[in-house]
């Protein structure tokens, strides 16, 4: 059977922790091209594009949350990658901490960049579901127009805003909507944090006004195993527009998760 999403798979099946991208809203697994070039060399990389972006099918929309996970869940299934490090950004974040709610028993460990856990307020669904019903009416360029320069730094490079302006308004309305409408009725991961018993890493833009680094911080604060990574001269999206500091740490993290991993069983006589 084919998988429902699209997706990159790229690298070598070897004895290092396989490394799945979770892509952010409104973009698709382009966003991860300086990892997917980066760590492709050494260890298997999946990046696939969310239900309702890039190149991914937008119908059946997506309805609650938690299909984002079961939607990865079954895509891992079909590539055979049964254990894994999973990596999300902001919404990708949260998809990446319904995951391990949803199948924590194939996760090795979480990176965790520029999210916070918390569930919407009622004023935040609010907000959400005009966002959905404005894209709707209006398409996406407006709003990327609007939010460019607070996805990435005023300060970054042209070459990084072309990118993320470019990924904002090549996503479908309909898939951008009925995201926004399931995330806004997620659930509180905040109880889920201290019970996480693998290694996570947390990252954020130093400028990130979306999850600014107090969220880091008390997500950092939650989870019994985890590194912090704030990283200068940058805002939401630290790993396109800081490549190399942000790589520098997740390189680091999953060197020490490879470290973890338990001894082949001997063989039986």
């Amino acid at each position: 059977m084919a998988p429902f999403l699209a997706y990159e798979d790229k690298g070598p099946d070897a004895h290092r922790v396989p490394l799945v991208l979770v892509h952010g809203h409104p973009f698709d697994r382009t966003m991860w091209t300086p990892q997917l070039e980066r760590f492709s060399d050494t260890r298997r990389v999946v990046a696939p594009d969310l239900r309702g972006y890039g190149a991914s099918p937008t119908t059946p929309a997506v309805a609650d949350f938690s299909g984002f996970a079961r939607d990865i869940e079954a895509l891992l299934d079909e590539l055979k990658v049964e254990s894994f490090v999973l990596a999300g950004l902001s919404m990708g974040g949260q998809i990446v901490m319904d995951c391990y709610r949803l199948f924590p028993e194939r996760v090795r460990g979480l990176v965790l960049a520029d999210t916070f856990p918390s569930a919407e307020t009622p004023e935040g669904v609010r907000t959400r579901d005009a966002m959905a019903d404005r894209l709707l009416a209006e398409g996406m360029r407006g709003y990327a127009d609007e939010v460019l320069e607070r996805m990435v730094a005023p300060y970054a490079s042209a070459e990084v805003k072309a990118h993320v302006h470019g990924m904002m308004t090549a996503t479908s309305p309909e898939g951008a909507a009925a995201a926004l409408r399931a995330r806004a009725r997620r659930p509180d991961y905040g109880t889920l944090l201290p019970r996480v018993s693998v290694p996570a890493l947390v990252v954020v833009g130093a400028d990130d006004t979306f999850t600014p680094v107090s969220d880091a911080l008390a997500l950092h604060a939650a989870l019994p195993d985890a590194e912090l990574h704030i990283v200068d001269g940058a805002a939401h999206m630290p790993n396109l527009e800081r490549p190399e500091v942000f790589d520098a740490a997740l390189e680091e993290f999953l060197a020490r998760v490879d470290a973890r991993q338990p001894s082949p069983a001997p063989p039986r006589l």
